[in-house]
């Protein structure tokens, strides 16, 4: 039985460990965001004055209190309600990420002094350098440029048409003297 469940135990580890890395890409912004907007002086104040293993702790309040969102999201999806399910499991996973990036922003550096969470850290960043540099997400990146920059033509190309559609309507109007009377 061991033998049958190690394989599975795997294929739903990496895919787990591979949607939060998609959603990491998008909480990062999201953080810096949040970041620039809203200051937060005294809570920021407050755990930039805790000592290393306190802010170690901190991590697990966002952890704690939003990691049960993917079990409300597998009910709801199990109910039949997908769309709500979907978008409780981005919510849920999305708010989470956005918290821990914005506690690790803060507290870095006094994480780092735990040697246990630097060896970790250490192994964390040389296996996503090793990751990044891989054939397949390379491929995946020129992939995503593709698109972005194909989007981008089809936008160009979508405001050329409606600047000469704009053109061409008050062009008419002129001519037949008829005014839109919505425009002041």
């Amino acid at each position: 039985m061991k033998r049958i469940l190690r394989p599975i135990s795997y294929a739903l580890a990496a895919i787990y460990f591979c949607v939060d890395f998609v959603f990491v890409g998008i909480a990062r912004p999201i953080s810096k965001w949040i970041a620039r907007h809203f200051k937060m002086r005294p809570v920021r104040d407050w755990i930039c004055s805790l000592s290393p293993y306190p802010c170690l702790a901190l991590f697990s309040v966002p952890v704690i209190l939003l990691e049960p969102i993917k079990f409300v999201a597998a009910y709801l999806a199990a109910t039949g309600n997908f769309l709500y399910a979907i978008a409780t499991f981005v919510v849920g996973e999305l708010l989470k990420l956005v918290m821990i990036e914005r506690l690790f922003e803060l507290t870095r550096k006094k994480l780092l002094r735990i040697p246990a969470f630097a060896f970790a850290y250490g192994h964390y960043v040389r296996a996503r350098t090793w990751i990044m540099q891989t054939e397949a997400v390379q491929a995946i990146r020129s992939l995503a440029r593709s698109i972005a920059d194909r989007v981008r033509v089809w936008q160009h190309e979508l405001n050329g048409l409606s600047s000469r559609f704009l053109a061409w309507d008050t062009a008419k109007r002129s001519r037949t003297g008829t005014a839109d009377v919505s425009r002041p």
